[in-house]
């Protein structure tokens, strides 16, 4: 059995280490409920520029923007992975890296070529180790996202596709569902498709002003931009929920180890106490 002073030093190490992860779970609380409220307001936006550029892939227009085009045979995929910078925060990253990754083989498989956009620290180191082509990166982005940091590094990707370089565009990232579940996905970014978002199997038409191709092209790059925009919201409310549930995890555990070794110290000393008087009575005896 290790000795008083030894346990005296674990059992101040560890109320170290849950002092630290405390705090780390009171900052992550406040940062959640700050990332949740600025996901849910780009929600409303989201999902209404996604069902309107839905509606526009079966419109009846005489222009056709390469966003809208679907390319007759798939040879080169891209794939835009969202994580976070940080780690500390559960399986956040893991699970959306291996969903990319699982992906990424089923590609390979099928004789795809893949270029990859890494947003967030954590997705560049792994891709890096894993080997994709990197094309575009983007880090720090602090607990707030900004577009005009995101839309440079996605802008190689929407560029590669309309040059014909990619034929698809996948984004990959942790959706938000409650403070105890996030979800990793993989989602078709392009080309766009109605079936895919919820646009209706009919025809549309539409009054366009000053002319189509002005109104199409504007739209479609805000559409882009509010679907990147809305998953890095997304996976920035996930971390923090993640993460705040990681650190009261560690701070419950570290509790509960402190409560351990108080007992084995109280053991050791309860054991040196009567070791004590066992040798007192001892020599008593022997005088």
């Amino acid at each position: 059995m290790a000795s008083g002073k030894e346990i005296r030093n674990k059992i101040k190490s560890v109320e170290s280490t849950r002092k630290i992860t405390k705090a780390m779970e009171m900052v992550a609380a406040s940062k959640m409920r700050k990332a949740q409220d600025r996901m849910r307001a780009a929600r409303p936006y989201g999902e209404k520029i996604r069902r309107v550029a839905g509606n526009l892939s079966h419109a009846l227009t005489d222009y056709s923007h390469p966003f809208l085009t679907k390319r007759d045979e798939v040879k080169a995929v891209g794939l835009i992975v969202v994580t976070s910078d940080k780690g500390l925060c559960g399986g956040l990253n893991t699970n959306v890296l291996r969903l990319a990754l699982t992906r990424m083989k089923e590609w390979d498989a099928e004789g795809k070529k893949l270029q990859v956009t890494a947003i967030g620290n954590k997705g560049l180191g792994f891709m890096l180790r894993a080997g994709a082509t990197l094309v575009s990166q983007v880090v720090a982005l602090g607990d707030t996202p900004r577009l005009e940091k995101l839309i440079g590094p996605a802008k190689v990707q929407f560029d590669a596709y309309i040059n014909g370089e990619i034929d698809v565009l996948y984004i990959a990232y942790t959706r938000f569902i409650n403070t105890m579940k996030q979800e990793p996905v993989v989602e078709q970014l392009l080309p766009l498709s109605g079936d895919l978002i919820g646009g209706g199997a009919h025809g549309w038409d539409y009054i366009y002003e000053p002319d189509a191709k002005v109104v199409i092209d504007d739209l479609l790059v805000r559409y882009v931009e509010a679907v990147l925009y809305q998953a890095v919201a997304e996976n920035m409310a996930s971390e923090q929920s993640a993460r705040m549930v990681a650190m009261k995890s560690a701070s419950d555990n570290a509790k509960n180890v402190i409560g351990e070794l108080r007992l084995m110290y109280n053991k050791a000393r309860q054991a040196a106490i009567t070791k004590e008087l066992s040798e007192i009575v001892g020599g008593a005896a022997a005088v």
